[in-house]
């Protein structure tokens, strides 16, 4: 496996000069990148096909992993709701060794196919449901037991996998290759590996938040106004959209209790039941519901 491979590059390593450890460590970093780059085509088509099931308004998005592909996965998961509105309840993690691996390693986890399994099962993933399963070997069993056993409950599947033709890539929906090599520290694959897997994440959720509405022209309509920062971006991101004065956008807030796109609305349709009306027909979609 590349992931597991030893680079002579890096031979004696541990004799380096601090200055020249770091700068392999950067360069490698730089380098996965370039892996992201050249799948960007395949994390398109995953978000595309993500949101054709997520629009209903009714599926749920998973991630799950093992071990630091699993951490960075549920990092991914737990930013979206106050970043993007994206409901909790439509959120979801399969972690290998529960929420105790989050803090604490627990790498014996990942062997535990029958784990996975049951999570799924527990979950009552269905055809509306969205699953990315992200491991850096794309071999380990707990992941890959977890995007079969969703695949074969109907769920849209996505593998996330540092290494080609690996058992994760093939058994998802959509496989996702980021080819990052071996690292500076030979399998030490939370360096140029989980560089990759956190920026291949952030792009693929990103773009499906967009294509689900949560984002007007490149502003958060969907942050959740929760401390005195957010409650000022809220009123700016009401102001500049319904072109009003930063008093006004309070105003319409304080009406919209926070939801910035029905603030927007009211701006217009001054009766609060119409609004919600008007932006549910648009399915969420504050610049549909504006037309």
């Amino acid at each position: 496996m590349n992931t597991e491979g030893s680079s002579p590059r890096f031979r004696d390593l541990d004799t380096w000069p601090d200055a020249e450890i770091l700068d392999a460590l950067l360069e490698r970093n730089f380098s996965a990148l370039g892996a992201v780059r050249a799948a960007l085509p395949q994390l398109q088509s995953a978000a595309r096909s993500a949101a054709a099931r997520l629009s209903s308004g009714e599926g749920r998005l998973f991630f799950a992993g093992a071990g630091t592909s699993g951490r960075l996965a549920v990092l991914d998961a737990v930013e979206l709701p106050p970043t993007f509105g994206w409901p909790h309840e439509r959120t979801g993690y399969l972690l290998a060794g529960g929420e105790a691996a989050l803090v604490r390693s627990a790498e014996a986890a990942e062997d535990a196919a029958s784990e996975g399994e049951r999570l799924v099962a527990h979950a009552d993933l269905q055809e509306r449901d969205v699953l990315v399963g992200v491991a850096a070997s794309g071999r380990t069993p707990f992941t890959v037991a977890v995007i079969k056993s969703a695949k074969s409950r109907g769920a849209f599947t996505i593998g996330i996998a540092n290494n080609p033709a690996a058992p994760l890539l093939e058994a998802a929906d959509t496989g996702i290759f980021l080819d990052t090599g071996p690292e500076v520290i030979a399998g030490s694959t939370r360096l140029a590996a989980g560089t990759a897997q956190k920026v291949a994440l952030n792009l693929f959720s990103t773009l499906l938040m967009i294509r689900l509405g949560r984002v007007h022209s490149n502003l958060m309509i969907g942050v959740q106004p929760t401390n005195e920062k957010l409650a000022r971006r809220a009123e700016r991101i009401v102001a500049e959209i319904a072109g009003v004065e930063a008093r006004r956008a309070r105003e319409l807030l304080e009406r919209a209790e926070g939801d910035i796109r029905l603030a927007v609305l009211l701006h217009h349709e001054p009766d609060p039941e119409a609004a919600r009306r008007r932006l549910a027909a648009a399915g969420g979609n504050l610049r549909e519901a504006l037309k």
